[in-house]
């Protein structure tokens, strides 16, 4: 595993990535940090430069562009599946974990889905901040829930 840091808004962010993809992005006091960290590998070459230049982007121009190299392998097929359904929600728009279920085919899984995107490794490119409770209500983001806030009014879905 490979990593870097970056400077945002909302902190520094760790960047994690394998040979084959982008496998993570992290928030300090990250609520379900990686394990494994002092075998990673420090790599502030080439390797990174297509996910910072996303993120100078989204950061500094509210630029939304598709990003598509990851490497998702460790997450269960359960979790892969809801991480694949947070990727299609629009950048301005949000989704309810109930609108997440029923898109992955799994209606009453409601707290299994929050639990995969509580488990989200990509935070921010694979956008669980988009996600909101049924009542419309900022819930639950490993990067805290003003972070998330931050986001959505970056994003122009919140109004402050």
């Amino acid at each position: 595993m490979y990593f870097t840091t970056i400077s945002s808004p909302v902190g520094d962010l760790t960047l994690t990535a394998t040979d084959q993809g982008l496998s993570g992005v992290y928030f300090e006091n990250h609520q379900h940090p990686p394990a494994g960290q002092e075998a990673w590998i420090r790599d502030d070459g080439v390797r990174f430069d297509g996910v910072k230049s996303w993120f100078s982007a989204y950061l500094e121009k509210n630029e939304r562009r598709p990003f598509s190299s990851f490497d998702l392998s460790h997450g269960t097929d359960f979790q892969q599946r809801v991480w694949n359904a947070l990727i299609r929600i629009p950048a301005g728009d949000t989704a309810t974990y109930q609108e997440i279920a029923n898109e992955i085919k799994s209606p009453k899984g409601v707290r299994a889905v929050g639990a995969a995107i509580g488990k989200n490794p990509i935070s921010i490119i694979i956008p669980c901040h988009r996600v909101l409770g049924s009542n419309g209500k900022l819930t639950g983001f490993a990067g805290g829930l003003e972070r998330k806030q931050w986001l959505l009014v970056h994003e122009g879905v919140l109004c402050l």
